[in-house]
């Protein structure tokens, strides 16, 4: 007997710590969201270009695009132009779109438009990237200037990350003579960025200029330069004025390098404005659009990879454990009773298309007038199965009236009698013409009316939406619910309704 106590509570230890690492696997890793009201943010950004076109030469504009290798994910793309040829290539890592045309004239513009979202996944591809670079070139007054600020970014760092503060920040420094000697009277954040280029390939440590564009709505924007370093797990992106590690999640990388953002060949005065405005979209949704354009598959075992009709059905299924539970804890702790466990769940299910007040009246004229027709059967003295048999026929014939005469009085809900399940109703009247035999009308009123209250409300708690969702989307919780139930099966203890029928023994006692 104790091993076997064991067993149950290892059982319910394992099933409950299964279900709640599963479902926190979703919630924290994944990011499924706990609520179908949850929204996340979708964005529209247009790169507007405009040139002047040469009369005379084939135009050929180039622009880098954003490369949305990790972050984030392009849910559509779109290269908006009149009679242009469009191509896009990978070059060195990056993005870059092509916009070529024989013969243009003028003033000229292009869009390209992009609806991008945070990457919705919790895994992310490896990134790979440099880890040495060799030193550049330098003579002179700058070999010495550049050997004097390293002496103390060396002493000042204990890592590669500090290291390439300590460097952002002694160049920013406008009171240090080597930083100024260096800089050469060009303080703007690229030049800066290439004397730090210079000083870390001395020390050997790679760095790439990084350009990003802010997530802010209904704001002008320019690219942002950063900088970054690999090292040798992941990119480490540091503000080149201020030497603080970490790019803002609010970033969007465009481009990498010291190219510009657009060449054109054929053509002069090119401009691009960016424009941004956000939007929201419900989060499973989007997780689904998401999941669709990339190869992360992460809902593909997931309940939300079925065909939308099997959804549907699955969407109920789900919450017939929980209104076995509501009927358990009824039962078990509370001592209510009932024509059986499954009986009330599934006249709960029927009450979903009819709704609960017609539900329940349906139900009992059924109940009232089969019983009635059980009781004369009784007199015949036939057979249980011909019995039975007779009443599930009259049951038919009575929900099919029902209908018919609902439809004549333009009462369509009374239609939905059809989905009260017969053999239940069947089985129900049998059952309550027994308990009625044996027990007196009185339990068996008793029993009917705890079987509709108990199927009241496994109804209102089925039907929660937002219960409805979260077990549909984390079906692991009914792996603790399991271990609930199996915890209840070794309850040996007093019913509520003991506790108040012995009540007034206990005060007699004392």
């Amino acid at each position: 007997m104790r091993s076997l106590t064991l067993h149950l509570k290892i059982l319910i230890a394992i099933l409950m710590v299964l279900g709640i690492s599963v479902t926190a696997y979703q919630i924290f890793v994944l990011g499924i969201p706990v609520t179908e009201d949850a929204t996340d943010d979708l964005w529209n950004i247009d790169a507007k270009v405009e040139f002047v076109a040469s009369a005379k030469d084939p135009v050929k504009i180039q622009m880098f695009v954003p490369p949305l290798s990790r972050d984030y994910v392009s849910l559509n793309e779109s290269f908006i132009s009149n009679n242009y040829g469009v191509s896009v290539n990978r070059v060195d890592g990056n993005r870059k779109v092509t916009w070529s045309a024989r013969r243009a004239k003028g003033n000229q513009t292009l869009y390209y438009r992009l609806v991008l979202t945070k990457r919705y996944t919790g895994e992310k591809s490896k990134v790979k990237g440099p880890t040495f670079r060799d030193s550049i070139a330098v003579e002179g007054p700058e070999k010495i200037a550049a050997d004097a600020l390293l002496a103390p970014i060396r002493q000042h760092s204990a890592d590669v990350e500090t290291f390439i503060s300590e460097a952002i920040k002694r160049v920013n420094n406008t009171n240090d003579d080597n930083a100024k000697m260096l800089l050469a009277g060009d303080p703007s954040p690229a030049h800066k960025a290439k004397i730090i280029e210079l000083l870390l390939s001395i020390a050997h440590v790679p760095m790439e200029k990084v350009h990003t564009i802010r997530l802010v709505a209904d704001q002008p924007q320019i690219p942002e330069l950063w900088l970054r370093s690999f090292n040798g797990t992941d990119w480490l992106y540091f503000n080149p004025e201020t030497g603080e590690q970490g790019l803002p999640t609010d970033r969007l990388l465009w481009w990498t390098g010291d190219d510009n953002l657009i060449t054109v060949d054929g053509g002069k005065k090119a401009n691009v404005t960016f424009s941004l405005n956000n939007s929201e979209m419900n989060a499973i949704r989007l997780a689904k659009l998401t999941d669709e354009n990339t190869n992360a598959s992460f809902l593909d075992y997931s309940l939300y990879g079925l065909p939308l009709q099997t959804q549907q059905t699955f969407m109920i299924m789900v919450m017939i454990p929980i209104g076995v539970l509501v009927i358990l804890i009824l039962r078990n702790l509370i001592g209510l009773q009932t024509l059986g466990t499954f009986t009330p769940v599934l006249i709960a299910l029927a009450f979903r298309e009819t709704g609960l007040g017609f539900g329940i009246a349906l139900f009992t004229v059924i109940t009232a007038l089969g019983l009635s027709l059980r009781s004369y059967l009784e007199h015949l003295k036939l057979q249980m199965l011909p019995r039975l048999s007779v009443v599930l026929t009259f049951i038919v014939v009575l929900i099919a009236a029902i209908s018919l005469f609902s439809h004549k009085l333009g009462l369509e809900r009374g239609l939905s009698v059809a989905l009260f399940p017969m053999v239940i109703l069947t089985m129900t009247i049998e059952r309550l013409s027994i308990t009625w035999e044996e027990r007196g009308a009185g339990h068996a009123l008793k029993v009917a009316i705890g079987t509709l209250f108990a199927a009241a409300l496994g109804h209102l708690i089925m039907s929660i939406p937002e219960l409805t969702y979260f077990v549909f989307t984390f079906p692991a919780i009914l792996l603790i619910l399991v271990s609930f139930m199996l915890a209840m099966g070794r309850y040996r203890g007093y019913r509520l309704t003991e506790l108040m029928r012995f009540k007034a023994f206990v005060k007699a006692d004392s």
